[in-house]
């Protein structure tokens, strides 16, 4: 399919990337273990969005953006490995100088998404790197608007709902049964938590599901040989996407393809394993993960070996 895409496609399709996003030179970052990681950010960026479109959406209207799910995808010998990292997560944030004071600080224990506040992608790819002792190879990260545009652009994406979910805080309001996601009606099914028994690890895992459904949808031929459908997805796509520097159109419509390939059943979809959903912290409730289960985890992931994750955390 990556063969179907116009070399004029590519060329305008790169000089339209935010890829402003700096993980370091390469020859100052160290690369270690084997195949690629693509880490994958939701934000909660209201760019782009009108203020009837917040309200509608269910958004807020607050400005910024922070981390509204992370997804670690390792492609490699073994297929494709998408591991959920909860916003949650209590971890180890290496130490840092704040860009806006100058002032030194040393390696805390903080929330994962407080990486994101504290330094932007940079930072919370060098936390994510730090916890796991994987080098992330491409950073991805797509707000509200996009996600919405995108979803909208290869005419919504079909799923198979077990149960009603009404959720006002998200704005979800879906019936049981197969139905066609539109824009809109998937950033509620994404975002939504309150109705999960297992909170942002029942989110995690609709996140997972939903962006397996959306690249088999977008890799479809309907998609990928129709000109104007293609131009119409990368528009809407590239809107309000940020990457790194190091990443084009190329590396995205590979990442896209290994995420195609575990609704193909070459892959599979996990959450990062825990220890407790309601750790007691100094930042309020967080979530723990099980050390010897995500060192195990992580270490199979960069070798590049089978995964092979034990009670429970895998689906």
């Amino acid at each position: 399919m990556l063969l179907a895409i116009p070399v004029g496609t590519v060329a305008w399709a790169d000089g339209r990337l935010n890829n402003k996003v700096d993980l370091g030179t390469p020859g100052q970052r160290h690369h270690t273990g084997k195949g690629t990681n693509y880490l994958l950010v939701g934000s909660d960026s209201r760019d782009g969005l009108t203020d009837r479109e917040k309200e509608d959406l269910h958004t807020g209207s607050a400005g910024g953006r922070r981390t509204d799910s992370m997804i670690l995808l390792h492609t490699g010998s073994d297929g494709t490995t998408m591991v959920s990292l909860p916003r949650d997560s209590w971890l180890t944030i290496p130490a840092y100088t704040s860009p806006m004071t100058g002032k030194h600080h040393g390696p805390a224990k903080n929330k994962l998404n407080a990486a994101f506040a504290l330094g932007g992608p940079k930072m919370l790819v060098n936390t994510i790197e730090h916890n796991t002792g994987l080098t992330i190879d491409h950073y991805v990260e797509v707000g509200f608007a996009g996600f919405v545009n995108l979803v909208n652009a290869v005419g919504g994406v079909p799923m198979c709902l077990e149960r009603d979910l009404v959720d006002k805080k998200s704005g979800a309001d879906l019936r049981k049964g197969c139905q066609t996601l539109d824009g809109s009606a998937a950033l509620a099914f994404v975002r939504q938590r309150h109705q999960e028994a297992k909170g942002d690890l029942g989110r995690t895992r609709n996140q997972q599901k939903f962006l397996s459904a959306l690249a088999h949808r977008a890799g479809a031929p309907g998609t990928m040989l129709n000109p104007y459908a293609l131009y119409s997805a990368l528009n809407a796509g590239l809107d309000t996407l940020v990457v790194d520097r190091d990443t084009g159109l190329l590396d995205l419509l590979s990442m896209f393809r290994a995420v195609h390939g575990v609704t193909g059943g070459r892959g599979r979809q996990i959450n990062v394993p825990v220890a407790s959903l309601g750790f007691p912290t100094s930042k309020g409730s967080a979530v723990l993960w099980d050390a010897a289960r995500a060192r195990q985890l992580f270490g199979e992931l960069h070798d590049d070996r089978t995964v092979n994750l034990k009670g429970g955390g895998s689906r």
